[in-house]
């Protein structure tokens, strides 16, 4: 899913988001609003753990959420 299309669709996946990384605040999600960078520096942030951490969890949760964008395509014909 590219950055775009995420910004678009934030308010609808933040809800997996949220349920990822439960430590961010409801002024964090404001603050990422699809952000892949701003939520790559809060994970770190709040979760105490290294960059390349923070990256390899956030890069994984977007994999995710393209692998079901791409399956909801498929069935969907879209």
């Amino acid at each position: 899913m590219n950055t775009d299309r995420l910004q678009g669709n934030w308010k609808q996946l933040m809800g997996e988001a949220r349920k990822q990384w439960g430590k961010l605040t409801d002024n964090d999600w404001e603050q990422v609003a699809g952000n892949r960078d701003k939520l790559m520096g809060l994970v770190q942030e709040r979760y105490g753990i290294a960059k390349d951490a923070a990256q390899k969890q956030v890069d994984d949760w977007y994999g995710k959420q393209k692998l079901a964008n791409d399956e909801h395509a498929k069935l969907h014909g879209v």
